[in-house]
């Protein structure tokens, strides 16, 4: 298997230079896919999918016709990073999450970002995931967001961006795990002399960080894994993380609140459950404090929580930070809170609720990428350049009725990255979803889940929507 005929275009292109040579960090890759015939490629590379189906690697699509899962679609070629380069990615990544937790504190005690202008308090009061009701509520730590996955992107100049915080329960991990034992069939002998980092002791380090939030003087607590069930999206990564920790996997539905203490049921009665990482959202994990409809969470868990018997993984609230407007603040959290520039610099973002920006959107959103501010999944967005004059239109329509909710950016000529399309290697558009742990200190997977969109000119990496992953090595040297 070679790159003959690859094309890298007009694109700051991962594996080769602008002279069509292999990057350094990718020659030995390179070589050793050279010793392999388009067979034994094709051989491996079905070989990995029928382990992925085996194994239930899968996702499931809301609102498709068939309901049914789907296989997550797995290119061989990895997206490998430098440790040098990998370094820079932490530190900002270390810096990014540390802001994003001193603010959530903030806006959920003194709200002094508020007070002191850098924020204005209507854009906090108007978050859709904002929670009023959980001001005040003391925190183990002072760590409120535990796990996050921040999505990153390279420019045309291989500059790398922060596109978006996932900071409510980010998913995905559970790819880059299956993605590295599927490479690791695929070149058994290779990571080794490759000096690849592991990835493979994730649920480890998750399981620790919940340990280190259990409530104080709880020497072995009880874990559990909180899932709206089996058809949600990403059920499939909730029950292998609970596999792979070691840990029960429940509904609400198995859960109860009583003085205020969590228990789950089991044939020989109730036991406490201390820790839940959950990937339920606020809206319906307590019918007494959110939805009152909701049949997925816990009545009293919310009680529970703020008399400090039981640690939640994230805490309540944080989706604030997923809002893209509040987004757009991250670089002043970052000076405000740590007085340092951001090392990883947001995407330039125009907020539609500002009227001299409102009127820039309006008047260039063919020029520009328009977003909702709570969509996610390549969802409640057009690329202007892209769309026809109707959805144009639809979008200028949308963003006039409510400002709020929309923010611009300008197209980013996103990186590409040699993709087997089953014919030959083309360039297709990746970003990077590294994910973050903070416990008793931060931690970051090396690496993360690379996403790839997999049609032709496509820059929506999104499961849902046609795109597939990487594995992702960082290098050791």
């Amino acid at each position: 298997m070679d790159f003959t005929g690859y094309d890298t275009g007009a694109f700051f292109d991962e594996m080769f230079e602008v002279d069509g040579s292999v990057r350094p960090h990718y020659k030995a890759f390179a070589q050793r896919l050279g010793t392999m015939t388009r067979q034994e490629f094709e051989r491996r590379k079905e070989a990995i999918q029928v382990s992925f189906m085996r194994a239930g690697v899968t996702f499931n699509v809301y609102g498709a016709e068939e309901g049914a899962e789907r296989i997550f679609p797995f290119d061989l070629v990895p997206r490998i990073i430098p440790r040098k380069e990998w370094e820079h990615v932490e530190r900002g990544l270390k810096q990014r999450i540390t802001a994003l937790n001193l603010f959530t504190k903030d806006i959920y005690t003194d709200q002094k970002i508020v007070k002191d202008g850098v924020v204005p308090e209507h854009y906090i009061l108007s978050a859709k995931h904002y929670r009023p009701a959980f001001r005040g509520i003391k925190v183990p730590r002072d760590v409120y967001i535990h796990i996050c996955g921040t999505d990153l992107i390279r420019d045309d100049k291989g500059e790398y961006l922060v596109l978006e915080d996932n900071a409510r329960c980010p998913s995905g991990v559970s790819y880059v795990l299956e993605n590295r034992q599927a490479m690791k069939r695929m070149f058994p002998n290779f990571f080794p002399e490759a000096g690849v980092r592991t990835v493979l002791d994730y649920a480890q380090r998750l399981l620790r960080m919940l340990r280190s939030i259990a409530p104080a003087g709880i020497e072995n607590p009880t874990i559990a894994l909180l899932t709206p069930g089996s058809y949600n999206s990403a059920y499939f990564e909730h029950c292998f993380l609970a596999r792979q920790m070691g840990i029960e996997i429940v509904e609400g539905r198995d859960l109860v609140v009583q003085n205020d203490q969590v228990f789950v049921r089991t044939i020989q009665g109730l036991k406490q459950v201390h820790v839940l990482y959950r990937r339920i959202d606020d809206d319906f994990i307590d019918p007494e404090v959110f939805r009152p409809d909701s049949v997925l969470g816990v009545p009293g868990l919310v009680r529970a929580y703020r008399a400090g018997n039981i640690g939640l993984a994230n805490s309540i609230g944080t989706g604030v930070c997923d809002d893209k407007v509040i987004y757009a603040f991250v670089p002043a959290m970052i000076k405000y809170y740590l007085g340092e520039e951001a090392i990883l610099p947001n995407v330039p973002t125009y907020l539609a609720d500002e009227p001299s920006q409102l009127q820039y959107i309006i008047d260039n959103m063919e020029k520009l990428v328009v977003k909702a501010a709570n969509e996610s999944g390549g969802y409640g967005m057009i690329i202007g350049p892209h769309a026809s004059k109707e959805q144009v239109e639809e979008f200028r329509a949308a963003v006039k009725a409510n400002p709020r909710n929309y923010i611009a950016q300008p197209p980013i000529m996103l990186s590409r990255h040699p993709t087997w399309t089953g014919e030959a290697f083309e360039g297709r558009h990746i970003d990077l979803r590294p994910f973050i742990l903070y416990g008793d200190n931060i931690e970051i997977i090396p690496g993360g889940l690379t996403r790839v969109a997999l049609r032709k000119g496509s820059l929506v990496v999104n499961s849902s929507q046609g795109g597939g992953s990487k594995d992702t090595w960082v290098l050791r040297e």
